[in-house]
């Protein structure tokens, strides 16, 4: 048997008569726990479950209980199951940011995918960067992938209103700033935010990431909103598993789904969906690792005129459990299919047929929750990009601009949609906490705060730190929320209308590497525009006088990985991607078994 007579790589390690000493080698250990030389030679696909639940990882934990569903349904449909850790990433954990490990754990299922006999693999989705890590490894390698979600949290509620994981904490410290409420009441608050298993019940990060990775075609359709503790959640883990070794028998991969149209259509559901300002960096590395070219432009070209449907906290008012049973991400095709607006309805879905055929019996059961396209929440709110002296691509998040920041900064007649504003510079969050409420900074509703040193390299990683509370004084008058500008990131779940994921960074010498307090900035959305109002002499002044002085300073590495990284990561508008990883691509198509080991 020649490697290109063979329907599956894993018989190259277990079934392989014209290599009988590697045979023998690779087969005899995999026997020791029990199972039987017969199921490994039997020509059934040998299917991975990438487990990213752990103790470590709370909000993908209950993978460890869907796993075994997953199991049954492989079995059932004629596969064998290897099941294996993926490195882990919780984003409340892990410091100083989960954005760290995202490439860490790319890197590491790139190498099991390849490089152990597997066929197909279930990627086990949840928290915030395991989905991007999951999807970014399987298309590096492109065996046959399905993605499945772990689900989010059930509702939380205090005091008899909902209580959105994240959302409901950047509300609370307001609260807790003033004295409105004591330490006690705070945590609180916030534990009642995560009633059950799950990720966060709010359309942050976790859940637009999911939701994300269903519009791509990655997972089964409805698989993305489950709660997790629901009954159908275990169910769509038993069908998750029959199909990925139908998907193997297909030759199913990630590159004949995730497509250049299937990219559009989540950016559009990103949109609907009133979705994070993280999903660009993550969708960015995925397409990168496909080699599509995907920009921050192509945000606002293909989502910004795409209304808000989804009454979803923190753009509305509902929870995760509300969503789904509205209709979830299925009700939201429903409605972009039925107007029109939907790019690509032909882009090739898990199930093997087109989306428009995958989602042709959704619906909406509650308009309250998910809006008819017809008559929407919001109209035009996906994200603008800004360019600028400040830096060369930022994004802001419009869904979330309310009324009070529209009214105090973007409704002046003579100026619509722009303002400007005193800058109030502070050099990573320990900073602003330091000095935030300093009297001598003299800020008042006519300032920008501005955060710098939060990205890839300067923090290192990128932190989600730019939803910048106002002073405590400014918060007693009412005033809860100023304009923020930072080349770090922000929780999916603030409701904060920041510019964000500033690119280059001022640890790469970017333009909020030479902002000073006191300079004015301008902001213009019209324009998608936001830069210092200083000449180009002095800006080019105060960039020799930085360069001579050593760069922008950051701190030191703290382990052997921060380097590692620091030394080969892109800005946050090319994807945080690691440079030389993008140029290895369809790896099994090319290489499709590593070398011998012995």
């Amino acid at each position: 048997m020649t490697e290109n007579s063979t329907k599956l790589r894993s018989q190259q390690w277990f079934d392989n008569p014209d290599n009988p000493g590697m045979t023998a080698l690779y087969i005899e250990r995999y026997l020791n726990f029990g199972i039987t030389r017969e199921e490994l030679q039997s020509g059934k696909p040998i299917i991975g479950i990438a487990q990213t639940g752990s103790d470590l990882s709370p909000c993908n934990r209950h993978h460890i209980e869907l796993a075994k569903r997953t199991r049954d349904g492989i079995i059932a449909a004629g596969g064998i199951c290897f099941e294996f850790p993926v490195h882990p990433i919780q984003e409340t954990g892990r410091r100083p940011t989960a954005a760290l490990d995202r490439n860490l754990a790319y890197l590491g299922l790139v190498e099991v995918l390849h490089g152990y006999p597997l066929d197909g693999v279930v990627l086990t989705i949840g928290c915030d960067k395991t989905t991007p890590a999951l999807l970014m490894a399987a298309a590096t390698v492109d065996i046959p992938a399905i993605a499945l979600s772990v689900g989010p949290m059930l509702n939380g509620w205090h005091k008899g209103k909902r209580a959105g994981s994240g959302t409901v904490i950047w509300d609370a410290r307001q609260e807790l700033a003033t004295g409105a409420i004591d330490y006690p009441e705070f945590m609180d608050i916030a534990s009642a935010a995560a009633p059950s298993v799950g990720y966060c019940n709010t359309m942050g990060t976790a859940s637009t990431m999911n939701s994300l990775a269903e519009a791509l075609g990655m997972q089964l359709p409805g698989g993305a909103t489950i709660p997790a503790p629901y009954r159908e959640r275990g169910q769509i883990s038993y069908e998750t598993g029959k199909r990925i070794v139908a998907m193997v028998n297909e030759d199913l991969k990630p590159s004949d789904i995730m497509t250049r149209e299937s990219f559009e259509n989540a950016i559009v559901v990103n949109s609907a969906i009133g979705g994070s300002t993280n999903a660009p960096i993550h969708l960015i590395a995925v397409a990168a690792h496909l080699g599509i070219d995907l920009t921050n432009a192509d945000w606002q070209k293909h989502g910004h005129s795409t209304p808000l449907l989804c009454n979803v906290q923190p753009a509305g008012e509902y929870l995760g459990e509300d969503f789904h049973r509205a209709g979830g991400i299925p009700g939201v095709f429903a409605e972009l299919i039925g107007a029109g607006a939907l790019p690509h309805p032909n882009a090739l879905c898990v199930t093997g047929t087109s989306m428009g055929e995958a989602y042709a019996g959704a619906s909406v059961s509650n308009a309250d929750v998910i809006y008819p396209y017809a008559a929407p929440l919001k109209p035009a709110a996906g994200f603008i990009e800004l360019t600028g002296n400040l830096f060369d691509s930022a994004i802001m998040k419009t869904s979330v601009i309310s009324e009070h920041f529209r009214a105090r900064y973007l409704s002046n007649p003579d100026d619509m949609n722009a303002f400007e504003g005193r800058a109030i510079v502070f050099d990573g969050p320990e900073d602003y906490h330091a000095r935030l409420d300093d009297p001598s900074l003299n800020i008042d509703d006519s300032c920008i705060l501005v955060m710098r040193g939060a990205g890839p390299i300067g923090h290192p990683g990128g932190a989600e730190v730019v939803n910048m509370q106002p002073p405590t004084e400014l918060i007693r008058q009412g005033i809860s929320e100023l304009p923020c500008i930072g080349d770090g990131r922000q929780s999916g779940t603030s409701g904060s209308p920041s510019i964000l994921n500033a690119s280059p960074e001022a640890a790469a010498m970017g333009g909020l590497a030479l902002v000073v307090t006191g300079d004015n900035i301008r902001v213009d959305l019209n324009k998608g525009s936001a830069d210092i109002l200083i000449s180009k002499d002095e800006l080019a002044k105060r960039r020799a006088d930085l360069e001579a002085a050593g760069g922008y300073p950051y701190p030191a590495h703290q382990t052997p990985w921060q380097e590692i990284q620091r030394g080969m990561i892109e800005q946050f508008d090319k994807g945080m991607v690691l440079k030389p990883a993008v140029k290895y691509q369809k790896v099994v198509s090319k290489h499709r078994v590593p070398r011998d080991n012995h």
